[in-house]
């Protein structure tokens, strides 16, 4: 009988909504705000006349539209597997990522060149109040977004976390996070500085003669950009080759697999993290003496306990008479590590 999983005839769990409900809410998110604020820094850029408002301008639409390109990513990531992709379009992702990546490269690069622009063609522009308001503006909506995004990284690493304690926690665990997540998280840490940045540039512009500091201010914003760029482009380079799961969740399957009482050691166990799902590979030993239909039976009642993990997708296991040697040993693994 074919397996119910990689059948493909179309079922509710792919139909339009319902993956549009399992996109990276981070994205979703962060694509509405940009958009947002790309009409009300537009406005301002218009009225004011100011270069550097109309470069923050172009950058939110540059990240409005990533970050809904990211989202549409996210999406086609959660189909569910069928005959000709068994292992499921996890990796989709990591490719909508990587021209996301372009993406922010080509502004970093703009951003950059209008940061020497403006040094040496220093602009005087009025509105300073209006600029304030714009640029305060930015920095809650991109310090929200953030803040979402630190908490999209900890639900994702299943790590309990409330308070001030989400900030240490949310970078800690960034690299456990689903690609897009990182993706929003890197980008509105840079959007968020460069509101900080180029508020203080506003001030500074329009209180004292030191013009430059706009230039400046604009060039470190893009050197961040680079940073992210490289950043996010090396994890999904990583995730597309294929990366083992963190420790913590390896020693998470070990666990359930030791719960089962007639299991004795695990001779074998790879995990494969693809996106924010896991596929899980093993060969357990049993012990001694049991049928080969008892034996598959506990093989199975493992495999189900795996799977009622929602961040499994995919579990294949083999068993093995007891040998005698112990083949798993957490602490010499976490050594390797």
């Amino acid at each position: 009988m074919a397996d119910a999983t990689l059948s493909s005839e179309p079922d509710s769990s792919n139909s339009f909504w319902s993956l549009l409900r399992k996109g990276n809410t981070s994205s979703a998110t962060a694509a509405i705000g940009n958009t947002l604020l790309a009409v009300v820094k537009g406005v301002a850029a218009f009225l004011t006349g100011s270069g550097a408002m109309f470069a923050s301008t172009m950058h939110s639409v540059a990240d409005a539209v990533n970050q809904a390109f990211v989202f549409t990513g996210s999406v086609l990531a959660e189909k569910r597997p069928t005959r000709r992709f068994p292992t499921g379009f996890g990796r989709v992702i990591n490719l909508f990522c990587m021209v996301a990546v372009i993406v922010v490269t080509v502004m970093a690069y703009e951003t950059i060149h209008e940061g020497f622009h403006l040094l040496k063609h220093p602009a005087h522009t009025s509105g300073m109040w209006l600029n304030l308001i714009v640029l305060l503006l930015a920095l809650a909506t991109d310090g929200f977004v953030l803040i979402k995004a630190m908490k999209e990284i900890l639900h994702e690493s299943r790590v309990e976390a409330k308070g001030l304690r989400i900030f240490p926690q949310a970078f800690r665990h960034v690299g456990r996070a689903a690609p897009p997540t990182r993706l929003v998280f890197y980008e509105d840490l840079v959007a968020t500085l460069g509101a900080l940045f180029a508020l203080i540039a506003v001030l500074v512009t329009s209180l004292t003669s030191f013009h430059a500091i706009d230039g400046v201010m604009t060039i470190v914003i893009g050197i961040l950009m680079v940073g992210v760029a490289f950043r996010v482009g090396y994890d999904n380079m990583v995730g597309l080759i294929g990366v083992a799961a963190p420790p913590d969740v390896e020693d998470k399957v070990a666990k359930i697999i030791f719960s089962h009482p007639k299991v004795v050691d695990i001779n074998q166990l790879r995990i494969l993290q693809e996106g924010r799902y896991y596929h899980v590979e093993g060969l357990i030993e049993l012990k001694k003496g049991l049928s080969l239909a008892d034996a598959d039976d506990i093989k199975f009642q493992v495999r189900d306990e795996l799977l009622n993990d929602p961040h499994i997708s995919d579990v294949t296991l083999g068993i093995i008479e007891d040998n005698g040697v112990t083949d798993w040993d957490p602490e010499e693994d976490e050594e390797q590590d």
